[in-house]
Parts: C-alpha cells; structure tokens; sequence
C-alpha cells in the first residue's frame, strides 16, 4: 500500500473518532447544561429521593463532567478499536483472495475504497502473471509433443536408410549412393526442423532486446528475392515486384531478414507450381510503409486465417514436415513483428494467399 493510500486511510480513521468525540462531547455538554437547569430551577428538600444526588452532581460537576468525558472517549476508542480490527480482517480477508486463485474483485467498506481499488489492481496484475506463467508452461509442453511428433518421421526415414545400407553387403554402389543420399536429405531435414524450434524457443520464452539500426529496405527486399531465385525456380515461380525507391527503416536487420525469408519459403511452399508471386514495399504514410507478398495457391478458409500464426499450426494437415514444414514460421514472423510493434495479417480469397505487414519507419 502506497504512502497516499495510508494517509487516506489514517485520515479517515482520525477523522472518523474526531467526528464521533465531538458528538459524544456534545451530547454530555446539552444534557449536563439542561440538568444543571433543571435543578436550579426547581427547590429541592432533604426528604425528596433525588437530593443526594442532585447534590453530590451539584458539588461535583466539573469532575462529573471530565469523568463523563474521558470515560466515553476511552469507550469510543474501544469499539474503534474492534472497528478497525474488523477492518483488518475484511483487507485479509480480500487478500486470501491472491492465494487461492478466485476471481472475484475484493470489496472493502467505503472508508477503505483507495485500499480496494489499490487491491483491486494488485489482484489484477498478479492474475494476469499467473496467466501468462501458465500459457508459458503450456507452450514449452506444446513445443515438447510437438518436437516429438515432427523429429519422428525423418529421424526413422534416416534410421531406416542407413539400417538397409549397413545390413545389405550385396546392393550396388548407385542404390547404395541414392540411400545414402536420401539419408542425408532427411538428416538436413532434421537439422532445419531442430533450428525451428530453437529459433521459436528464442522468440517465445526470453526476452530479447532489439537491436535497432536504419536499413534501406527497398534493398535488402530485392536482395532477398535475388537469394530466392534458385528456390523460386525449382517450383517453376516467377515474381513481379513493385518495390519504392530507398525506403528507410528502423529495426532489427537480422530478424526483419528471418521475417521476410520465412515469408518467402511460405509463399514456396503454399504456392501452385508455374505461378507469379507478387512483391510490393510501398509507404503508406509519412511515418509508415507496407510490405506485402502475393502468391497464387489455395484458399485459405477464414477460420484457419484466425489461427495461421499459432505455433505448429499447418495450413494443411496432409502436409508433413517433409513439405509444410513444422508450422513454425509464421508463428516466428508473429513474434518478430510484435516485438517491433508492426502489425501482420493475412487474406485469402479466390485462390490468392497475400501477406501484408504494416510498419512503423522509427
């Protein structure tokens, strides 16, 4: 609890037995002032019951008074005294609240509504750590079956392979050479897949600092693309681009590189054979430019556009790891892209898969 909710709190208490002495005090002063009254208004004679009494209050009113006084502050001090106890315990009760994980928001009397809203808030923040730990701990098992899942398949393709050409004295070297090749292309396979999750491990479970420097992005884009000529042509893709001249941009170069390469080879993977893909970078604001990649291939439906960057996620589930890869890259692109602050989305309609990224220049 902050110093300004303690002086709230402290004031009202003080405020509240002030206000409660000043009504007592008062309350004695009326009916002391009114007997006084009454008994000198009136002749009093030994014989009548009251004279003792009227006497001796008579005699010894000023200490009457102060006894009343200091016995009725001491009494009011006693039950705000319990008051505040009560208090306490209503704030501990409230409190108890953060151990056993309700959801409820506390309520305090309204003497204490800074100390609720103030709880209030606390309660909030550590609900929202408690989450968060919890969606951490599940996507490390995630990342576990998963790794378990996607390694399996090449790593008992390998396996296999290498079993034939260790068990088989008589094949011929060309069958030997072609397992032994496809051994080693599931192995690169296996590798590629062991740096995704690594690289998605890295993104999701620290905290990592941007290193920010300008880049021409305009040519690192076309640099890129040039880089994915080879990869471009085996499946028979051509591009077209429409990219502005010397758009300049802060980030971190290596990651927007890991975002854009991961783009490229989704577009590869996801795209019909012999088709165009489509590359603009434009600015689309003094402040802001937009990336976008265009491939023709097949229509994502809406309800897996919502989920295309979760973890794991695969367009299409006949896709092994063999060709879709493990569902990492955009999830990967995901990351990248929040940590800058930009934003990522994707459509699809009438057999066009388009990526857009808008992008913030400082």
């Amino acid at each position: 609890m902050d110093k300004r909710v303690q002086h709230e709190v402290s004031r009202a208490f003080v405020k509240r037995f002030l206000f409660h002495i000043v009504i007592y005090v008062f309350f004695v002063v009326v009916i002391g002032e009114t007997g006084w009254f009454y008994c000198n208004s009136k002749i009093w004679y030994l014989d009548d019951m009251l004279y003792p009494v009227i006497h001796f209050l008579h005699e010894n009113f000023a200490a009457v008074f102060l006894f009343m006084v200091c016995s009725g502050s001491v009494l009011i001090g006693c039950i705000h005294f319990f008051w505040i106890a009560s208090m306490l315990g209503s704030v501990t009760q409230e409190v108890g609240k953060l151990y056993s994980g309700s959801t409820e928001t506390a309520k305090l009397p309204p003497e204490l509504k800074e100390m609720e809203n103030q709880l209030n808030d606390i309660m909030s923040n550590v609900r929202k750590s408690r989450r968060e730990a919890d969606e951490a701990v599940q996507r490390k098992n995630d990342m576990i079956v998963y790794m378990a899942h996607d390694l399996k398949t090449p790593l008992t393709s390998v396996l296999g392979y290498i079993t034939l050409v260790r068990d088989e004295d008589k094949l011929p070297a060309d069958i030997r050479n072609k397992y032994l090749g496809v051994a080693m292309k599931k192995a690169e396979r296996l590798e590629d897949l062991i740096n995704e999750f690594f690289e998605v491990a890295r993104y999701n479970f620290t905290h990592m600092a941007l290193e920010y420097s300008t880049v021409n992005l305009s040519v690192m884009t076309e640099q890129i693309l040039y880089e994915f000529q080879p990869v471009f042509a085996k499946k028979g893709l051509s591009y077209s681009t429409h990219i502005g001249p010397d758009i300049m941009v802060s980030c971190d170069i290596e990651k927007i590189e890991r975002v854009f390469d991961n783009l490229f080879r989704n577009v590869v993977n996801y795209s019909y054979e012999n088709t165009d893909i489509e590359v603009s970078l434009t600015e689309s604001g003094e402040d802001s430019a937009r990336f976008v990649v265009e491939n023709c291939g097949k229509t994502i439906p809406k309800e897996k556009i919502e989920c295309i960057f979760e973890r794991f996620f695969r367009i299409d589930n006949s896709r092994s790891t063999e060709t879709g890869g493990a569902g990492l890259g955009l999830a990967i692109v995901k990351e990248i892209t929040m940590l800058h602050n930009w934003d990522v989305k994707c459509e699809s309609e009438d057999e066009k898969i388009r990526f857009i990224i808008d992008m913030k220049k400082g």
